[in-house]
């Protein structure tokens, strides 16, 4: 029974960390906002940082289903501290993201880096069911900041696209 929760979690977890395509180059004519906004180095390491940061949720999936506890701890702790932009950003590319990037992204950021945190405790202390509450939050929180910020990239969470496909 066990077996067959985690293998509904893949199949659920799975579509929602798809790392999509990025539409900014073909949306140059229409006035550019939030992460578009970045220059194109910015935008690439933010690229970047999201790549890593999908990998690393990805990772959890079969650390998780194995009940490698450290592994998950590891990798949150990595999530939690930025893989790269904490590491590569210049004074002046913090600036621009802090002035370019609207207050809400921020705030979707640091939650995302406090989900992380937390998940690394839950590790730690080999807490399976908070493990998958805070994988599961951080899921939620990725998909929130993608839908209000990433659209470019994301275009099915776009908010008037789900409420064209939600019905009961």
């Amino acid at each position: 029974m066990k077996y067959i929760i985690r293998s509904l979690l893949l199949i659920v977890f799975i579509p929602s960390l798809s790392y999509g395509e990025d539409k900014h180059a073909q949306n140059k004519n229409t006035h550019a906002v939030g992460v578009e906004a970045l220059s194109d180095p910015l935008r690439n390491l933010l690229s970047l940082e999201m790549k890593a940061l999908q990998d690393g949720m990805m990772s959890i999936i079969p650390s998780y289903i194995s009940g490698n506890w450290e592994d998950i701890a590891v990798t949150a702790e990595k999530m939690k501290n930025g893989f790269l932009l904490k590491q590569r950003l210049t004074e002046s590319q913090r600036k621009e993201l802090h002035t370019a990037l609207p207050a809400a992204f921020i705030e979707k950021d640091q939650r995302f880096h406090y989900l992380a945190g937390m998940l690394s405790h839950a590790a730690k202390k080999e807490k399976p069911e908070l493990i998958n509450f805070y994988f599961s939050e951080m899921n939620e929180s990725c998909v929130n900041c993608h839908s209000q910020f990433a659209t470019h990239k994301f275009p099915a969470l776009a908010p008037d696209s789900t409420a064209k496909k939600h019905s009961h």
